[in-house]
């Protein structure tokens, strides 16, 4: 077979060069021409493609119900919008070291007990998954091992195999003969990761890709490879605590931002059943400074307690620290406080922190973070079993959130009393063993949690 020819294409402008060059010779640009490969064929395909294609009425074609398959482990399943889909492509990146393989060789081995599966890993060797395998227990006999990083080679062999799901673990040790750059350069990784996922929409072969992260936790490569796949997870967690988060950023077959926990222990990693639980802390006593809210990931009610910290500011600048939350929100709400409520901190160190390491993206933890800090401000603890969910505004009220009667049946089943929500969260029937204030202002809040 006959290599084919790379050109270098600028990523500006679309001009190709034969060779590579510091400033595209077409718009100037420089540093934008990447390798590609020029497909002669291109020109046949496209026609193909367009005779077999034809233009129809959207409510002609018939809509399906996309089949799952469960891979054994249910938080892994809830990410992922129920199981793995035939021929779909998940990417799921994280930092080295997290649980990634070990999570995916814990999924391959409950499947393989049906399913005909295949590991191909560019990392480690056979022996070293061989002897994770043994240390984690697992029943990894019916398991394909392929230790290869070259592209054409798995390719071929995951076609005369045929895998119902297959794992390539990673996609910037993959390289393709057809491109003369080095393994995890931006025109391998998205040359191979479109390979891989064009055999999986031919073949049906559910594939799992992994991916690595930059330091500032995104996905190395380029972003088109995204784009390229259906499903993108993140494995989130502390080095310093064994819990771990999966959390799905984009899936065309379920819901976005949905989240499982797992622990990791010596045999891998564990699923967490109760999740709220995790991000609680059980202290012996009331204290100041501590509020419990409910935040909503995906379809899960979380509950998080929020501990905040006020204390004299020593220096002519007061700190602002906040610890999974929005650090520029902190301030905002800090303002509000003092113009709404009277009660000002410009003279205070403000240092506030999501329990178990969960990261908050949601404005529904605001009225939470200001009890919070009014709570350690005025020395007061607030009320045992209560939980807390609002969005603060500009103009001091508090704004209704998404999911409000789940996120209160979710605290009722762990045993909270009391609730003070906004006024648009108010449920239309009560809810056994739990007393909720609604208020609509900023100032009946606080005056709640002094009374």
């Amino acid at each position: 077979m006959a290599k084919a020819k790379s050109l270098y294409t600028c990523t500006e402008c679309g001009g190709q060069s034969p060779k590579w060059q510091g400033q595209c010779p077409h718009c100037m640009a420089w540093n934008t021409l990447v390798e590609t490969i020029a497909e002669s064929a291109t020109t046949n395909r496209y026609n193909a493609l367009a005779v077999s294609s034809k233009v129809q009425s959207l409510g002609e074609v018939e809509a399906q119900e996309v089949p799952r398959q469960p891979t054994g482990i249910a938080e892994f399943d809830r990410v992922l919008g129920g199981g793995l889909v035939q021929g779909g492509v998940v990417l799921i990146g994280g930092d080295p070291g997290i649980g990634k393989s070990t999570l995916l060789l814990q999924a391959l081995c409950h499947l393989s007990g049906q399913h005909d599966v295949l590991y191909v890993s560019g990392e480690e060797s056979a022996q070293q998954i061989a002897s994770r395998a043994k240390r984690l227990a697992l029943d990894a006999k019916s398991v394909q091992l392929l230790a290869e990083i070259n592209l054409e080679k798995i390719i071929a062999t995951l076609t005369a195999q045929k895998p119902e799901m297959a794992v390539i673990d990673s996609i910037q040790t993959v390289y393709s003969e057809a491109l003369q750059s080095a393994p995890g350069s931006v025109a391998q990784v998205r040359e191979c990761a479109a390979q891989l996922t064009r055999f999986a929409k031919q073949s049906g072969t559910a594939v799992i890709l992994v991916g690595h992260v930059t330091k500032e936790g995104a996905l190395a490569g380029p972003r088109v490879l995204e784009h390229i796949v259906d499903t993108v997870l993140y494995f989130e967690g502390d080095s310093n605590s064994s819990f771990r988060l999966v959390r799905a950023f984009k899936n065309r077959f379920g819901a976005v931002n949905e989240l499982g926990v797992f622990a990791m222990t010596e045999k891998g990693l564990r699923e967490v059943s109760n999740p709220s639980a995790l991000f609680l802390s059980h202290h012996v006593q009331e204290v100041a400074g501590s509020c419990v809210m409910v935040t909503q990931e995906g379809t899960r009610p979380l509950l998080v307690e929020i501990q905040a910290l006020v204390d004299e500011a020593h220096a002519p600048n007061p700190r602002r620290l906040s610890v999974g939350l929005e650090q520029n929100r902190l301030a905002m709400l800090l303002a509000v406080l003092h113009r709404h409520a009277g009660i000002a901190c410009f003279d205070q160190d403000v240092f506030v922190n999501a329990v178990g390491g969960v990261k908050i993206t949601e404005p529904a933890a605001d009225l939470a973070v200001l009890l919070a800090i009014v709570s350690s401000l005025k020395n007061r603890p607030l009320p045992a079993k209560l939980v807390v969910f609002g969005e603060i505004g500009l103009a001091g009220e508090v704004r209704p959130v998404q999911r409000g009667q789940e996120r209160l049946r979710e605290a009722a089943k762990l045993g909270f009393t009391h609730a003070v929500i906004p006024k648009g969260n108010m449920p239309k029937q009560s809810i056994p063993g739990m007393e909720i204030t609604a208020v609509d202002r900023l100032e009946q809040a606080v005056s709640y949690s002094r009374s």
